[in-house]
């Protein structure tokens, strides 16, 4: 910050986004709260750097200043965009994540600041005060490399050629550990299917888990494996994933048939017990989706997410974060809804 004081704000580039000149933005600061706040007056945006300050409803609508916050504000004529940051409690973390351009409008670096910060600018400017910034960011995209699926199998004793696919996604943002997103999720799937192992359960079907790569910005593990497996589509009778971190859980989201829906209502009555028996709407998650696409019923591990958009995608994603308790009984939960499903005599119906 320049004016109305100088002062450092802790910044991260969203993924995807360009970088600035070497010598940086500097520019005033124009502040909108909504894509349609910055449509009535677009033509003050001209030649500024546009601040998205948007207060968090949930994920799926906030996102979107994230994601098409750039496209917004150059095709207002704007120099650099950022936004607030996508989170419902901050402290002083910026909180990165994939964006997106269009080919139609000029692309302009796109970045996020903590939620104090945008707060502060808002005020200032509200003021009457002129806000100045000073953006300087390296960001780039380099060529695509190698990346691989990290598969592990315990192979069924009655039907090997069905599959029951857990997993979680591998890759994380470049700040923190990715202990929540998606470290975490990789673990627990792993950890259900290395329980059967060393307790002798050997269920009808294959019990196979996968740490997906490159869910968080091209999502290139998923459809990965579909493509390898596109033969093997039908024989998969169930894709589960964890991709909400690994706190208390609550039991399942999932999306199938009706018929479908029964058997794991019933199933997951067995969890009841450790309060992590419910059966929720709309299963699934990024990494299992494109097989979801092609009829593959899909599960989603639900837990208790208050505390999870506090730490995602930021340097405080790190596996202090995680309770060793919540995380055995995420492995708990996954477990017993993946075996019950590759034991049964019967598979999932379509």
């Amino acid at each position: 910050m320049i004016r109305p004081l100088a002062r450092s704000l802790p910044m991260l580039a969203l993924g995807g986004s360009i970088g600035t000149p070497p010598e940086g933005i500097r520019a005033e600061v124009m502040v909108v709260s909504t894509f349609d706040e910055l449509s009535e007056r677009a033509d003050e945006a001209r030649g500024r750097i546009v601040l998205f300050d948007a207060p968090f409803t949930n994920y799926g609508r906030t996102v979107q200043y994230r994601m098409q916050g750039a496209i917004a504000a150059a095709r207002a004529g704007a120099v650099a965009s950022i936004i607030r940051s996508v989170t419902p409690y901050s402290q002083q973390t910026p909180h990165t994540g994939t964006m997106a351009y269009a080919d139609d409008v000029r692309r302009i670096p796109h970045a996020a600041i903590t939620v104090e910060d945008a707060e502060f600018i808002h005020r200032a400017i509200d003021r009457g005060e002129r806000v100045e910034l000073h953006l300087r960011m390296e960001a780039k995209t380099l060529p695509d490399t190698w990346s691989r699926n990290v598969v592990a199998e315990l192979v069924g004793s009655e039907f090997p050629n069905e599959i029951v696919v857990l997993g979680g996604h591998i890759d994380s943002w470049d700040v923190g550990q990715g202990a929540m997103d998606d470290a975490g999720g990789v673990v627990v799937a792993w950890e259900a299917v290395r329980l059967m192992k060393e307790l002798g359960l050997r269920p009808r079907r294959t019990v196979r888990v996968v740490g997906w790569t490159n869910e968080e910005n091209g999502l290139r593990g998923g459809n990965g494996y579909r493509d390898q497996h596109m033969d093997e589509v039908d024989d998969h009778v169930l894709a589960m994933e964890s991709d909400g971190g690994v706190f208390k859980p609550a039991g399942f989201g999932f999306t199938g048939s009706d018929a479908a829906r029964a058997m794991v209502e019933d199933i997951a009555t067995l969890l009841d017990r450790i309060e992590a028996g419910a059966m929720g709407p709309g299963g699934g998650g990024a990494d299992i989706g494109p097989i979801m696409q092609l009829g593959v019923p899909g599960m989603g591990l639900r837990v208790d997410g208050t505390r999870y958009f506090w730490y995602h995608h930021t340097a405080s994603d790190t596996i202090d974060k995680l309770d060793p308790h919540e995380v055995a009984l995420s492995v708990a939960t996954m477990a017993v809804m993946a075996y019950v499903v590759a034991d049964m005599p019967e598979r999932l119906p379509r």
